[in-house]
């Protein structure tokens, strides 16, 4: 049979068995009537999944593409935003089975629980007071190593953290060296010892970047200064509080107001919390904490002024409480809005129950400056 006999019409070409032996598939073609129908061979049956014959829905009147693909993007929803799934209704226990099927319906609310594991951090809060305690009341200059070591921890995590989720690379060796050295310089020198220290940390941050390509410099560099300031810097007020007379005694004030005012905007919110304070930084704060850090701040800062501090009166308590009560919650704030651009819910993992020890940090740095001023302009810097 030459080449012209598949274009003549049915019965004019090869008149034999269907197909020929010696001829390989037909090319496409019009369809055969039903005199050939004898001669096809009878096709599967295909089961009906949801991507068969997706070019014959397309042209047959079926769902379109997108309709389709939107479908399997949620499957088992409504088909429009408007519908509302319904109930299932109940499904009746069989007759003869006495046995109740469970109800559709959800129970009541369960409780609220803690993010956190309790007992770890109460553990570790216990823990933590201790070593503050027992450092701060027996040897001044050991409290001091104190506040440096946790300083060094915190620039390892601040740094390392931004090194991870936003590849910035802050130089951790000048900062760790010049943090260490701005609280020893805070204790020995005063504030004017920290400032000089906080600008020789700066440049040495400045020089140790100039070791690599210049590529990030500036960013890098502008991380650094702000780490040193942030962390270091701000815990020198704490050793700047050290050095009056009655130093511990400042110390465990501006403890104890800063982790009463922590643990009642925590109570309050946890239990009567429903207004949100920010939502868009850390949704777990409310208006109803912020009352109860500032009662409880309050109510701490009277009695502390009045019974430890020399010189200090209960009226200038209420006003220490309070600013304790702002200050700590707007520092808290402002590390969850740093943990949020890195993507992360904790500095570390250092404290269990915690976190890492920037996350307990957060709200004693920004505050540890407000309390030393305020206890310098009430009763003197000692």
């Amino acid at each position: 049979m030459n080449d012209s006999s598949w274009g003549a019409p049915h019965g004019a070409g090869y008149a034999g068995a269907w197909p020929p032996p010696d001829q390989g598939p037909l090319p496409a073609g019009p369809a055969y009537d039903g005199r050939d129908a004898q001669h096809t061979r009878p096709m599967p049956v295909v089961p009906d999944f949801p991507d068969a014959g997706r070019d014959a829905e397309d042209h047959s009147g079926g769902e379109h593409r997108e309709d389709r693909d939107q479908g399997a993007a949620r499957p088992g929803g409504p088909l429009f935003r408007d519908e509302m799934p319904q109930e299932p209704m109940p499904t009746p226990p069989p007759s003869g089975d006495p046995t109740p099927q469970p109800s559709a319906r959800p129970g009541p609310p369960q409780k609220k629980r803690a993010g956190r594991d309790l007992r770890a951090a109460i553990g570790v809060g216990v823990g933590l007071g201790a070593v503050i305690v027992v450092s701060l009341f027996l040897v001044k200059a050991v409290f001091v190593g104190v506040i440096a070591v946790a300083v060094v921890v915190g620039l390892w995590e601040l740094t390392s953290r931004l090194e991870e989720r936003k590849q910035i690379k802050a130089p951790l060796v000048p900062l760790a060296v010049g943090g260490a050295a701005m609280v020893v310089a805070g204790y020995v020198r005063g504030a004017e010892g920290a400032w000089v220290a906080m600008a020789l940390t700066a440049l040495a941050v400045l020089v140790w970047r100039m070791t690599e390509r210049p590529e990030g410099y500036l960013r890098d560099v502008t991380a650094g200064v702000f780490a040193a300031f942030y962390v270091p810097f701000l815990a020198t007020f704490v050793a700047l509080m050290l050095t009056a007379d009655d130093g511990p005694e400042r110390v465990i004030t501006f403890l104890l107001l800063t982790v009463v005012s922590d643990t009642g905007a925590y109570a309050v919110g946890w239990r009567f919390g429903k207004h949100k304070l920010a939502p868009r930084i850390s949704p777990g704060k409310t208006r109803e904490g912020l009352l109860g850090a500032v009662s409880f701040a309050m109510a701490v800062g009277a009695l502390c002024m009045q019974f430890l501090i020399d010189g200090g009166t209960w009226w200038q308590g209420l006003l220490i409480g309070l600013a304790v009560a702002v200050s700590a919650t707007l520092g808290d704030l402002g590390e969850s809005m740093i943990k949020r651009d890195l993507g992360i819910k904790d500095m570390g993992t250092l404290l269990p129950g915690h976190g890492g020890i920037m996350d307990r940090l957060d709200s004693l740095l920004p505050t540890a400056p407000v309390v030393w001023l305020l206890l310098v302009l009430f009763v003197g810097s000692g």
